[in-house]
């Protein structure tokens, strides 16, 4: 059975420069503190913990002092910053530079739709981690959509300036552009809107879409390797199985199946932008065994 790697899934460059940043920092102090889980991977996170890293919530980083944190890609919103001076922390940040420009442009618009008694909307997850941050640059005013019905919370006769979570599709974050700016001109009558959009969207991520399908189309079996916590995984796993109905999803070698693989051929192996490749590897390996 010939098996293959996907070589366009793996980790996102964010995440490859946070656990980078993260192995520098605990090879030169065998510990640290990290807030969240660095990738939404159990077992890369298991990984990082044997070496020394320790996954901590919010309310455990507001009693720490004197002592070292590293924010993931994901970022932080601005009140962690303040927290971590008035403890005396260091923090080790690794922010995603696409998420930190983003970050940036929230809190521009945040200043201007105050001064026109407007509105920031960020599409995404609201209680991604990424989103909380985008949020925070906002003062926590920001409404935070995913379905069309959150949208009844706006008022479409004041200004509005539309963000989108890095992760997100183009497809609908450019269907929810259109619904606003159409609800927009609705409810002000052929007055002019004042409505402008940032397409934040990683396009490192954004394009998986179309090589996943094409990927998963040329072979008999797929196995999806991605956390159950990771929403992109769960977005391209969904993706697989539409292209091919013998897509599985596993977190690891002891959730695969030797019946899957029956009289198989070809078998594909890919995975989320939390998913490293080492895993992607031992997993491939456990699979060839089955017809060696």
């Amino acid at each position: 059975m010939k098996v293959t790697i996907d070589p366009h899934s793996g980790f996102c460059f964010g995440v490859v420069n946070a656990i980078a940043v993260a192995e520098r920092e605990l090879r030169a102090n065998t510990s640290l503190f990290c807030l969240g889980d660095i990738v939404h991977n159990n077992m890369e996170v298991n990984r990082l913990k044997q070496l020394g890293m320790k996954i901590i919530g919010r309310e455990e980083f507001k009693g720490l002092h004197h002592c070292k944190v590293l924010i993931r890609a994901h970022g932080e919103p601005p009140e962690t910053y303040k927290i971590a001076i008035q403890n005396h922390l260091e923090l080790i940040d690794a922010t995603c530079p696409i998420v930190l420009n983003l970050q940036n442009a929230v809190h521009l618009g945040y200043l201007e739709m105050l001064s026109k008694n407007g509105q920031i909307v960020i599409y995404g997850k609201a209680d991604h981690a990424e989103v909380v941050a985008l949020a925070g640059q906002t003062n926590g005013s920001a409404y935070v959509v995913e379905h069309e019905a959150d949208l009844d919370a706006l008022d479409f006769s004041r200004p509005v300036r539309l963000y989108s979570q890095t992760t997100k599709g183009v497809e609908g974050f450019y269907k929810f552009v259109q619904i606003i700016s159409q609800r927009m001109q609705d409810r002000c009558k052929g007055d002019l809107i004042d409505f402008e959009w940032n397409d934040s969207i990683c396009r490192q991520v954004s394009t998986r879409s179309d090589k996943l399908r094409e990927f998963a189309s040329r072979f008999e079996v797929i196995v999806f390797v991605g956390g159950q916590q990771s929403s992109n995984g769960m977005i391209l796993f969904g993706i697989c199985k539409e292209v091919n109905p013998r897509s599985y999803l596993v977190s690891g070698s002891g959730d695969l199946r030797r019946d899957w693989f029956e009289n198989v051929q070809s078998a594909g192996i890919c995975g989320a932008t939390s998913t490293p490749l080492w895993l992607m590897e031992e997993i491939a390996g456990e699979i060839q065994k089955y017809h060696d």
